[in-house]
């Protein structure tokens, strides 16, 4: 062990020691997108408070969009972020005294989980059929005509070739079959004349 036990009171098997490293990496990482959050609401509730209605908005959209960003990258929750956008929303609209405060945003599609997960089916199918007939120009579909006909008519002539065969080869056991018959007949005779 690298540290005394009796001194350390941190992890100490390598999954824990695992987990330390991955929770440092983590807040490293998000813990940038937390604090521009913060700084966005910050800027944006100065600019309230000095009356600017333009730079109101233009701050409280800012601040909005730093909010979703944080939850979308999982630095917040959902429901922080909302909720701070609500806050936000209303101590802007209380310090500009009833100045509309619309923000204008592109609206996002709500599309449900079995959509979605239908929709990745559907776009990863559609890959896979683009790749298996090649590239989809005019050459490329000729191609793929070509080959499929190319296809078609092996396989009626391999039916074809099929089906003589067996035409031969039951009329090859049919003519057997008649001369073993005929071969019979004509030793029945020849014993009946004797």
């Amino acid at each position: 062990m690298a540290h005394s036990s009796r001194t350390w009171s941190g992890a100490r098997t390598p999954q824990a020691l695992k987990r330390v490293r991955q929770s440092h990496r983590r807040n490293a990482i998000l813990q940038p997108r937390r604090t521009a959050a913060k700084t966005q609401v910050r800027n944006a509730l100065q600019a309230a408070s000095s009356g600017d209605v333009e730079a109101t908005r233009a701050a409280v959209a800012d601040a909005a969009a730093a909010l979703d960003r944080a939850a979308k990258a999982g630095a917040i929750h959902p429901n922080n972020a909302a909720r701070r956008k609500s806050r936000l929303m209303r101590r802007a609209d209380a310090a500009l005294g009833g100045e509309a405060l619309v923000v204008t945003r592109k609206p996002q599609r709500q599309v449900s989980k079995a959509a979605a997960a239908k929709a990745a089916k559907a776009r990863i199918a559609a890959g896979k059929a683009s790749k298996a007939k090649g590239e989809q120009t005019a050459a490329g579909k000729a191609r793929a005509a070509l080959s499929k006909s190319a296809r078609s008519s092996d396989s009626k002539s391999t039916t074809k070739a099929k089906s003589t065969a067996t035409k031969k080869s039951t009329s090859s056991k049919a003519t057997k079959a008649s001369s073993k018959s005929t071969a019979k007949t004509t030793a029945k005779k020849s014993s009946k004349e004797e």
